[in-house]
Protein backbone atom coordinates (compact mmCIF):
# COMPACT_ATOMS: atom_id res chain seq x y z
CA UNK A 1 0.00 0.00 0.00
CA UNK A 2 1.49 3.15 -0.84
CA UNK A 3 0.23 6.25 0.33
CA UNK A 4 2.28 9.08 -1.18
CA UNK A 5 3.43 8.89 -4.97
CA UNK A 6 5.83 10.93 -6.80
CA UNK A 7 6.99 12.95 -3.39
CA UNK A 8 9.63 15.41 -3.77
CA UNK A 9 10.02 17.11 -0.28
CA UNK A 10 13.40 18.70 0.05
CA UNK A 11 14.15 17.78 3.63
CA UNK A 12 17.70 17.97 3.86
CA UNK A 13 16.81 21.88 2.86
CA UNK A 14 15.02 21.58 6.27
CA UNK A 15 17.87 20.40 8.00
CA UNK A 16 18.21 24.15 10.41
CA UNK A 17 14.51 23.83 11.48
CA UNK A 18 15.35 20.40 12.22
CA UNK A 19 18.07 21.08 14.44
CA UNK A 20 16.27 24.07 16.12
CA UNK A 21 13.07 22.06 17.02
CA UNK A 22 15.74 19.16 18.63
CA UNK A 23 17.41 21.53 20.29
CA UNK A 24 14.70 23.64 21.70
CA UNK A 25 13.14 20.41 23.68
CA UNK A 26 17.10 18.63 24.29
CA UNK A 27 17.83 22.02 26.19
CA UNK A 28 14.35 22.23 27.91
CA UNK A 29 14.96 18.41 29.35
CA UNK A 30 18.35 19.01 29.87
CA UNK A 31 17.15 22.24 32.42
CA UNK A 32 14.41 20.05 33.58
CA UNK A 33 16.63 17.55 34.58
CA UNK A 34 19.15 19.80 36.27
CA UNK A 35 16.32 21.50 38.33
CA UNK A 36 15.33 18.16 39.33
CA UNK A 37 18.88 16.94 40.03
CA UNK A 38 19.33 19.85 42.27
CA UNK A 39 16.22 19.74 44.41
CA UNK A 40 16.04 15.61 44.62
CA UNK A 41 19.80 14.54 43.58
CA UNK A 42 18.03 12.85 40.56
CA UNK A 43 17.55 14.34 37.01
CA UNK A 44 14.17 12.76 37.38
CA UNK A 45 11.77 10.99 39.78
CA UNK A 46 12.39 7.46 40.34
CA UNK A 47 9.93 4.83 41.20
CA UNK A 48 9.30 2.25 43.87
CA UNK A 49 11.72 -0.28 41.86
CA UNK A 50 14.94 2.72 42.05
CA UNK A 51 14.73 4.86 45.06
CA UNK A 52 13.04 1.61 47.26
CA UNK A 53 9.77 1.81 49.37
CA UNK A 54 6.73 0.16 49.42
CA UNK A 55 3.57 -0.16 47.33
CA UNK A 56 0.36 -1.73 48.15
CA UNK A 57 -2.10 -2.63 45.89
CA UNK A 58 -5.61 -3.05 47.83
CA UNK A 59 -9.22 -4.00 46.41
CA UNK A 60 -11.89 -2.16 47.81
CA UNK A 61 -15.78 -3.76 48.15
CA UNK A 62 -17.10 -0.93 46.94
CA UNK A 63 -15.58 2.70 44.85
CA UNK A 64 -12.75 4.02 46.92
CA UNK A 65 -12.62 7.48 48.17
CA UNK A 66 -8.72 8.86 47.72
CA UNK A 67 -9.16 11.54 49.65
CA UNK A 68 -10.50 9.72 52.95
CA UNK A 69 -8.17 7.32 52.09
CA UNK A 70 -5.27 10.00 52.53
CA UNK A 71 -7.00 11.67 55.62
CA UNK A 72 -6.91 7.35 57.15
CA UNK A 73 -3.35 7.91 56.51
CA UNK A 74 -2.71 10.57 58.07
CA UNK A 75 -4.57 9.90 61.27
CA UNK A 76 -2.49 6.89 61.62
CA UNK A 77 0.56 9.04 61.08
CA UNK A 78 1.66 7.58 57.82
CA UNK A 79 3.09 10.66 56.64
CA UNK A 80 3.67 11.31 52.24
CA UNK A 81 1.74 8.50 51.28
CA UNK A 82 0.72 8.40 47.50
CA UNK A 83 -2.40 7.28 46.56
CA UNK A 84 -3.53 6.74 42.59
CA UNK A 85 -6.65 4.58 41.33
CA UNK A 86 -5.46 1.08 39.95
CA UNK A 87 -6.43 -0.95 36.88
CA UNK A 88 -9.86 -0.88 35.19
CA UNK A 89 -12.56 1.29 35.99
CA UNK A 90 -15.04 -0.67 38.23
CA UNK A 91 -12.05 -2.94 40.30
CA UNK A 92 -12.05 -0.42 43.06
CA UNK A 93 -8.75 -0.96 43.61
CA UNK A 94 -6.02 1.65 44.82
CA UNK A 95 -2.12 1.70 44.68
CA UNK A 96 -0.78 2.99 47.82
CA UNK A 97 2.85 4.16 48.15
CA UNK A 98 5.18 5.08 50.90
CA UNK A 99 8.19 7.19 50.05
CA UNK A 100 11.94 5.09 50.37
CA UNK A 101 12.85 3.90 53.99
CA UNK A 102 16.38 4.64 54.95
CA UNK A 103 16.08 1.84 57.17
CA UNK A 104 15.58 -1.52 54.80
CA UNK A 105 14.21 -3.47 58.14
CA UNK A 106 11.55 -0.89 58.55
CA UNK A 107 10.44 -1.56 54.52
CA UNK A 108 7.97 -4.36 55.22
CA UNK A 109 6.70 -2.45 57.90
CA UNK A 110 5.45 0.38 55.75
CA UNK A 111 3.04 -3.20 54.74
CA UNK A 112 1.18 -3.41 57.57
CA UNK A 113 1.27 0.60 57.88
CA UNK A 114 -0.92 1.07 55.09
CA UNK A 115 -3.40 -1.92 56.42
CA UNK A 116 -3.56 -0.87 60.22
CA UNK A 117 -4.43 2.96 58.78
CA UNK A 118 -7.19 1.61 56.46
CA UNK A 119 -8.51 -1.13 58.92
CA UNK A 120 -8.46 1.79 61.93
CA UNK A 121 -10.03 4.58 59.74
CA UNK A 122 -11.09 3.93 56.74
CA UNK A 123 -12.80 0.67 56.88
CA UNK A 124 -12.54 -2.02 59.23
CA UNK A 125 -13.53 -4.85 57.16
CA UNK A 126 -10.70 -4.96 55.38
CA UNK A 127 -8.02 -7.76 55.63
CA UNK A 128 -5.53 -9.21 53.61
CA UNK A 129 -8.03 -11.11 51.40
CA UNK A 130 -8.48 -7.89 49.87
CA UNK A 131 -4.40 -7.44 49.55
CA UNK A 132 -3.40 -7.62 45.74
CA UNK A 133 -0.08 -7.61 45.68
CA UNK A 134 2.77 -6.07 47.79
CA UNK A 135 5.84 -4.69 46.38
CA UNK A 136 8.96 -3.75 48.99
CA UNK A 137 12.34 -2.51 47.48
CA UNK A 138 15.25 -1.48 49.62
CA UNK A 139 17.38 1.54 48.96
CA UNK A 140 20.17 -1.19 47.69
CA UNK A 141 18.41 -3.52 45.50
CA UNK A 142 16.85 0.17 44.00
CA UNK A 143 20.73 1.39 43.36
CA UNK A 144 21.36 -1.82 41.64
CA UNK A 145 18.65 -1.76 39.68
CA UNK A 146 19.44 1.89 38.43
CA UNK A 147 22.93 0.62 37.33
CA UNK A 148 21.69 -2.05 35.42
CA UNK A 149 18.81 -0.25 33.86
CA UNK A 150 21.61 2.40 32.71
CA UNK A 151 24.14 -0.46 31.69
CA UNK A 152 20.86 -2.14 29.61
CA UNK A 153 20.38 0.98 27.60
CA UNK A 154 24.11 1.70 26.91
CA UNK A 155 24.70 -1.53 25.81
CA UNK A 156 21.54 -1.78 23.61
CA UNK A 157 23.30 1.20 21.60
CA UNK A 158 26.84 -0.22 21.64
CA UNK A 159 25.42 -3.34 20.29
CA UNK A 160 23.82 -1.61 17.74
CA UNK A 161 26.63 0.33 16.91
CA UNK A 162 28.39 -2.60 16.29
CA UNK A 163 25.88 -4.28 13.92
CA UNK A 164 25.36 -1.09 11.86
CA UNK A 165 29.29 -0.99 11.30
CA UNK A 166 29.75 -4.55 10.10
CA UNK A 167 26.19 -4.04 7.77
CA UNK A 168 26.75 -0.79 6.89
CA UNK A 169 29.80 1.57 7.33
CA UNK A 170 30.74 2.92 10.59
CA UNK A 171 29.53 6.55 9.90
CA UNK A 172 26.10 4.79 9.47
CA UNK A 173 26.28 3.25 12.52
CA UNK A 174 27.34 6.19 14.01
CA UNK A 175 24.54 8.27 12.75
CA UNK A 176 21.76 5.61 13.90
CA UNK A 177 23.20 5.75 17.19
CA UNK A 178 23.16 9.45 17.63
CA UNK A 179 19.74 9.92 16.35
CA UNK A 180 18.72 6.98 19.20
CA UNK A 181 20.23 8.78 21.80
CA UNK A 182 18.27 12.15 20.69
CA UNK A 183 15.50 9.76 20.89
CA UNK A 184 16.17 8.76 24.64
CA UNK A 185 17.01 12.09 25.78
CA UNK A 186 13.98 14.19 24.81
CA UNK A 187 12.03 11.14 26.04
CA UNK A 188 13.41 11.10 29.36
CA UNK A 189 13.32 15.16 29.25
CA UNK A 190 9.57 14.90 28.72
CA UNK A 191 9.57 12.67 32.06
CA UNK A 192 11.28 15.67 33.73
CA UNK A 193 8.90 18.35 32.35
CA UNK A 194 6.01 16.52 32.61
CA UNK A 195 7.60 15.15 36.53
CA UNK A 196 6.32 11.33 36.13
CA UNK A 197 8.34 9.02 37.61
CA UNK A 198 10.24 6.26 36.05
CA UNK A 199 9.99 2.90 36.69
CA UNK A 200 11.25 -0.38 35.38
CA UNK A 201 8.35 -0.69 32.77
CA UNK A 202 9.32 3.09 31.67
CA UNK A 203 12.67 1.27 30.88
CA UNK A 204 11.24 -1.12 29.05
CA UNK A 205 9.64 1.13 27.28
CA UNK A 206 12.84 3.18 26.21
CA UNK A 207 14.74 0.18 25.45
CA UNK A 208 11.45 -1.32 23.09
CA UNK A 209 12.24 2.68 21.93
CA UNK A 210 15.49 2.43 21.00
CA UNK A 211 14.39 -1.15 18.59
CA UNK A 212 11.84 0.60 16.66
CA UNK A 213 13.96 3.99 16.33
CA UNK A 214 16.49 1.82 15.10
CA UNK A 215 14.73 -0.41 12.64
CA UNK A 216 13.30 2.85 11.06
CA UNK A 217 16.26 4.28 10.71
CA UNK A 218 17.69 1.22 9.28
CA UNK A 219 14.98 1.06 6.33
CA UNK A 220 15.87 4.59 4.94
CA UNK A 221 19.69 3.83 5.41
CA UNK A 222 19.16 0.81 3.31
CA UNK A 223 17.43 2.76 0.75
CA UNK A 224 20.26 5.37 0.64
CA UNK A 225 22.40 2.67 -0.07
CA UNK A 226 20.45 1.12 -3.24
CA UNK A 227 20.21 4.20 -4.36
CA UNK A 228 23.92 4.94 -4.13
CA UNK A 229 24.42 1.24 -6.00
CA UNK A 230 22.05 2.55 -8.41
CA UNK A 231 23.21 5.95 -9.82
CA UNK A 232 25.85 8.28 -9.35
CA UNK A 233 25.04 11.61 -11.22
CA UNK A 234 23.06 12.43 -8.29
CA UNK A 235 24.81 14.59 -4.80
CA UNK A 236 24.52 12.67 -1.95
CA UNK A 237 22.13 14.92 -0.48
CA UNK A 238 19.25 14.65 -3.90
CA UNK A 239 19.99 10.88 -3.28
CA UNK A 240 18.52 11.04 1.01
CA UNK A 241 15.93 13.18 -0.27
CA UNK A 242 14.83 10.73 -2.67
CA UNK A 243 15.36 7.88 -0.61
CA UNK A 244 13.43 9.09 2.58
CA UNK A 245 10.68 10.61 -0.05
CA UNK A 246 10.61 7.46 -1.86
CA UNK A 247 10.33 5.40 2.13
CA UNK A 248 7.79 7.88 3.67
CA UNK A 249 4.29 6.19 2.69
CA UNK A 250 5.79 2.52 4.78
CA UNK A 251 7.17 5.20 7.62
CA UNK A 252 4.01 6.90 7.44
CA UNK A 253 1.69 3.50 7.72
CA UNK A 254 4.12 2.20 10.47
CA UNK A 255 4.67 4.51 12.71
CA UNK A 256 1.10 6.19 12.23
CA UNK A 257 -0.60 2.28 13.09
CA UNK A 258 2.39 1.75 16.06
CA UNK A 259 1.51 5.55 17.26
CA UNK A 260 -2.73 4.85 17.43
CA UNK A 261 -2.02 1.51 19.33
CA UNK A 262 0.29 2.99 21.97
CA UNK A 263 -1.94 6.04 22.01
CA UNK A 264 -4.55 3.82 23.03
CA UNK A 265 -2.94 2.30 25.72
CA UNK A 266 -2.34 5.44 27.18
CA UNK A 267 -5.78 6.86 26.91
CA UNK A 268 -7.02 3.59 27.98
CA UNK A 269 -4.67 1.47 29.76
CA UNK A 270 -5.11 2.67 33.37
CA UNK A 271 -2.25 4.27 36.05
CA UNK A 272 -0.52 1.34 35.77
CA UNK A 273 0.31 1.50 31.91
CA UNK A 274 1.09 5.44 31.76
CA UNK A 275 4.15 5.85 32.34
CA UNK A 276 5.29 2.73 29.83
CA UNK A 277 2.77 4.48 27.05
CA UNK A 278 3.92 7.94 27.65
CA UNK A 279 7.46 6.94 26.69
CA UNK A 280 6.12 4.90 23.74
CA UNK A 281 3.77 7.67 22.66
CA UNK A 282 6.51 10.43 23.26
CA UNK A 283 9.21 8.11 21.82
CA UNK A 284 6.98 6.70 18.14
CA UNK A 285 6.89 10.34 17.27
CA UNK A 286 10.71 11.58 18.22
CA UNK A 287 12.10 8.18 16.54
CA UNK A 288 10.15 8.71 13.58
CA UNK A 289 11.45 12.46 13.40
CA UNK A 290 14.79 11.44 13.48
CA UNK A 291 15.47 8.85 11.45
CA UNK A 292 14.87 11.39 8.49
CA UNK A 293 15.73 14.87 10.26
CA UNK A 294 18.74 13.57 12.22
CA UNK A 295 20.31 10.39 11.14
CA UNK A 296 20.17 10.87 7.36
CA UNK A 297 21.17 14.62 7.55
CA UNK A 298 24.56 13.42 9.86
CA UNK A 299 25.24 11.66 6.94
CA UNK A 300 25.50 14.49 4.06
CA UNK A 301 27.17 16.46 7.06
CA UNK A 302 30.20 13.99 6.97
CA UNK A 303 30.46 13.55 3.64
CA UNK A 304 30.69 17.35 3.34
CA UNK A 305 33.01 18.02 5.82
CA UNK A 306 34.97 14.78 4.14
CA UNK A 307 35.01 16.45 0.93
CA UNK A 308 36.28 19.56 2.07
CA UNK A 309 38.91 17.97 3.96
CA UNK A 310 39.84 15.81 1.21
CA UNK A 311 39.27 18.55 -1.44
CA UNK A 312 37.21 16.49 -3.70
CA UNK A 313 33.05 15.41 -4.08
CA UNK A 314 33.40 11.67 -3.77
CA UNK A 315 30.09 10.25 -2.83
CA UNK A 316 29.43 8.47 0.31
CA UNK A 317 30.18 4.93 0.30
CA UNK A 318 27.45 2.53 -0.96
CA UNK A 319 28.12 0.73 1.83
CA UNK A 320 28.30 -3.49 1.74
CA UNK A 321 25.87 -5.72 -0.04
CA UNK A 322 22.54 -6.41 1.98
CA UNK A 323 22.71 -10.30 2.16
CA UNK A 324 19.67 -12.42 1.24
Amino acid sequence: MELFRSVNIDWLGKKWYFLSFSLLFSIAGIVSMGQHWATIGSPVLLGVDFKGGTQVQVQFDQAPDANRIRQAMEAAGVKDAKIQSYGVAGANEMLISLPEQHDESSLDAGRQQIMNALQTHYDSTIGTRNVRNVQVVGPTVGKQLEKQALGATLLSLLGMLVYLWFRFQLIYGVAAVVAVFHDTLITIGFFALTNQEISLTVIAAILTLVGYSMNDTIVVFDRIRENLRLTRKETLPEVVNRSINQTLSRTVLTSGLTFLTVLSLFVFGGPVLRGFSFALVVGILIGTYSSIAIAAPMLVAWQEWRARKSGGASLLPAAKRARV
